[in-house]
């Protein structure tokens, strides 16, 4: 079975690569002007994480991943595009995990109901992973990263099995929002029981949840484009609310809780290039929480005995000294500011950057020896870590350093 899908995926992979060379010979015959624009729109479906083909986008970010509970995570997926249909498409992926040997997959489809306010209702089916207590919001826009550091050292998982049905919406020309109804199997795949004040325990739940999300950008210019409203330039600050209720005893749900998220974001250009980015993340939870429901403050410090096993690749955002799974909480809010200077031009193929990085985050939680099996802390007394990165020295990599100290130094 492993030796056929080794087959299927070099020769998908094969596939891939063929067919870019053919668009990029495609685009070589053409005329000069019509080359540029054609090459421009490809590369920005490339960076978008797609592969377009006439009736199919393929998405890039399931042709292979890494991490510590899958081992090699590899598969296909994508979405039908307008020449398909520009009123339904269809979307799924499957993938393979080569250390929990086991399939993953989601199928889904949607139809427009508003062009005018690009108005989409979508069902989605699901049966994947996820890692226990990231979050994110509805309405991110899409983030594609060939390489995702992160990955690579996440070990606590949880399954899940989700049925959703969910309405994007363009409530005002500047503000985005998306609702969802869903209906969640969640199974650890570690050893863990949670356990409420009437003494049941829970190490496999349903949960049955309603979220509103909301994205509003007051100084973004958006305009009406082929029947729809679209960015045209994205301003700052920009803000995204989230809430999030969880019903017990609707469609079976084991559980009821709340949660509230949000996420302001501030960037300063300055005149010499330099750039100035600040972002605040808040959120809190009530009621029944497992842990798969808390906040995490997306750590990325691997926690083994020695040095050289401690290999990490600094994320974007990510704490780099704080170790996975260290800690947890419920209500949560942390503060990132990044300050890029000046490209350094030694060459004009070398412009190596530096970034200087300092890192908050404070929380706390409640009723800790309910979450059995599994031990962590919490930030109430305040995380700090500082560093600077130098960034593009080799092939887009650089090297990064982080100093941590406060309370928990």
């Amino acid at each position: 079975m492993r030796r056929q899908l080794i087959f299927f995926i070099l020769f998908t992979l094969s596939l891939t690569i063929g067919y870019t060379q053919q668009l990029f010979r495609y685009f070589e015959q053409d005329s000069v002007e019509q080359d540029s624009s054609k090459k421009a729109v490809l590369l920005q479906f490339i960076g978008d994480g797609y592969l377009p083909t006439k009736y199919f986008n393929f998405d890039l970010r399931y042709l292979i991943k890494y991490n510590q509970y899958e081992g090699i995570r590899t598969g296909l997926g994508g979405v039908t595009n307008n020449n398909f249909s520009d009123a339904y498409r269809l979307n799924g992926y499957v993938v393979y995990g080569f250390r929990d040997d086991r399939f993953k997959y989601s199928l889904g489809g949607g139809f427009r109901i508003s062009p005018k306010r690009n108005t989409w209702i979508n069902l989605t089916y699901t049966e994947d992973l996820e890692e226990t207590g990231s979050f994110g919001f509805l309405t991110d826009k899409r983030l594609f990263q060939l390489f995702e550091p992160r990955l690579l050292n996440i070990d606590l998982f949880h399954k899940h099995i989700t049925k959703r049905l969910n309405i994007e919406h363009q409530l005002f020309y500047n503000v985005a929002a998306e609702t969802e109804f869903a209906l969640r199997n969640i199974r650890t795949t570690y050893d863990y029981l949670y356990r409420l004040p009437n003494g049941d325990a829970f190490g496999e739940y349903d949960v049955s949840t309603f979220r509103f999300t909301a994205q509003w950008s007051p100084f973004s210019t958006f305009e009406y484009i082929n029947r729809s409203i679209r960015e045209t330039r994205r301003a700052y600050p920009n803000f995204s609310f989230q809430y999030t209720k969880a019903f017990k005893d609707v469609f079976q749900g084991d559980l009821s809780f709340s949660k509230f998220d949000f996420r302001a974001i501030q960037q300063f250009d300055h005149v010499n290039t330099a750039q100035t980015e600040i972002i605040l993340s808040a959120g809190i939870v009530n009621g029944d929480v497992p842990l798969q429901y808390a906040y995490h403050a997306y750590p990325n410090n691997v926690n083994k005995e020695t040095i050289m096993n401690r290999f990490s690749v600094a994320g974007i955002n990510s704490f780099e000294t704080m170790y996975f799974n260290e800690f947890f909480s419920e209500r949560f809010a942390s503060l990132v500011f990044r300050h890029r200077l000046k490209a350094f031009e030694i060459s004009p193929t070398f412009k190596p950057e530096l970034v200087l990085l300092t890192k908050i985050a404070v929380g706390d939680f409640d009723d800790t020896e309910r979450h059995e099996n599994i031990s962590f802390g919490t930030l109430e007394k305040g995380f700090t870590e500082s560093g600077i990165e130098l960034n593009k020295l080799l092939f887009g990599f650089g090297l990064s350093f982080a100093y941590r100290y406060g309370a928990y130094h």
